[in-house]
């Protein structure tokens, strides 16, 4: 049964009661009586009380309730040449706890979304083995099992922002992002089957989609914590995510984490493909460009209130919400400010912190229904800040479309509408 927050609003002192219970009741029983008088929806039968409902076989896979219909991936026509190579994104806004809905996950394709019958699939260890191996789906599954949940974001997410306030809405400016558990192999399982040779020292991932798209890999980091995936919150991988199995590479952008893999080539030294030379590196403002820049950055984001998702309440208690994620580690704290940085409060984080993983911050307070600036900061694990983007733009100019952590501005003006700025 769900309880809506209309009529009576709940007391500042039942609000920070609650609050600071981190989880207790909101309004407590005695908001909820006064609500009850002359309310029809509770004094009056509902036709959802007094028909029959679906019956179990109505949707066997399961969806969404209709009122959430509004809740759904969106993308930008004007960003790309075409629907195909094409992007769209998380709606973060739309979401809570840490965990991304598989349907809800952004896409990013560089040839289309390839549709592959797990049994036609293969997977193909070479270059510098001892052993070269095919497996098929059914090899796969016969190694030893991980669970994991790690965070994946495309280098490019908040890349329109570079040069100043561009898109309104954190489903566009951060939505390139999603937080997911995956089930798989770990990657060394399989290179250690293979064998592989002492001047072994990078791996080539390959997807089988009409790109083939390509990235190169140390192989410290192939060793360490990569798993080759078939799941994603228990289901099977969304064809859109790279079904029947993909790369996992916890805490790096999002491009390395290779689609329907289908080879893995083992070699002494990177193999300079266009998505690490002309594609996915850091323009500079002399003009040079960072490459290899795989780890994201400490980040974070406010979802609510944020341009689509005003406060619609009025002045009163509410609650400040958003995501904040590292590459590098957990999220010990995040601080979070209603006035453009003169004062910054330490958010309360509510859920796992798990290593390379989302984690979700919350800020209760009482909006006295003037203008706010809205700002985050993220902490890592390694003592890292999440910096302006002022202070991102003197090291890095403002050439490159990715790797922007810069701290977010959300202006909410005293109809509760917000809007992005930049004012740091």
């Amino acid at each position: 049964m769900t309880t809506e927050l209309k009529g009576a609003k709940p007391s500042r002192r039942a609000f920070l009661k609650g609050a600071a219970a981190a989880g207790g009741t909101l309004a407590g029983a005695g908001v909820a009586a006064a609500r009850a008088a002359g309310d029809p929806l509770i004094t009056q039968v509902q036709p959802w009380t007094s028909e029959l409902g679906d019956g179990v076989d109505a949707a066997p896979y399961g969806s969404p309730s209709q009122y959430e219909a509004h809740v759904k991936r969106r993308t930008v026509d004007w960003l790309t040449a075409d629907p195909i190579s094409s992007i769209n994104f998380t709606p973060l806004h739309e979401l809570d706890g840490i965990i991304t809905p598989n349907g809800l996950c952004f896409e990013r394709h560089h040839g289309g979304a390839a549709q592959i019958a797990p049994g036609d699939h293969r997977l193909m260890i070479h270059g510098l083995v001892d052993q070269p191996l095919v497996f098929t789906m059914e090899d796969l599954m016969r190694f030893p099992r991980e669970n994991q949940v790690f965070f994946l974001e495309c280098a490019a997410n908040t890349g329109m922002e570079w040069r100043g306030s561009q898109l309104n809405g954190c489903q566009f400016t951060h939505g390139m992002i999603h937080n997911v558990m995956y089930t798989g192999v770990k990657l060394r399982h399989l290179l250690d089957e293979a064998g592989v040779k002492p001047s072994g020292k990078w791996l080539l991932a390959e997807g089988a989609d009409a790109s083939a798209m390509t990235r190169s890999i140390p192989m410290e980091k192939a060793l360490d914590d990569c798993l080759v995936a078939w799941k994603m919150n228990g289901e099977a991988l969304r064809p859109e995510q790279g079904y029947p199995v993909r790369l996992v590479v916890p805490g790096w952008e999002g491009n390395m984490w290779i689609k329907w893999l289908r080879r893995l080539e083992v070699g002494d030294q990177p193999w300079q493909q266009r998505e690490e030379t002309s594609k996915y590196t850091d323009l500079l403002e002399n003009g040079k460009a960072r490459r290899f820049t795989w780890e994201m950055d400490a980040k974070s984001v406010i979802t609510n209130p944020s341009p689509q998702a005003p406060i619609t309440h009025g002045s009163g208690p509410t609650v400040l919400t958003g995501v904040a994620w590292s590459g590098r580690g957990t999220i010990p704290q995040v601080d979070v400010t209603l006035d453009g940085g003169v004062n910054w409060h330490k958010a309360r984080i509510s859920g796992p912190s798990l290593d390379k993983a989302m984690h979700r911050f919350y800020f209760e307070f009482e909006w006295d229904g003037k203008p706010l600036l809205l700002q985050s900061r993220a902490h890592d694990s390694t003592g890292y800040v999440q910096p302006t983007k002022e202070a991102l733009r003197k090291f890095r100019g403002s050439n490159s479309i990715y790797h922007n952590n810069g701290i977010q501005t959300w202006a909410v003006n005293s109809h509760g509408e917000a809007e992005n700025v930049e004012i740091s």
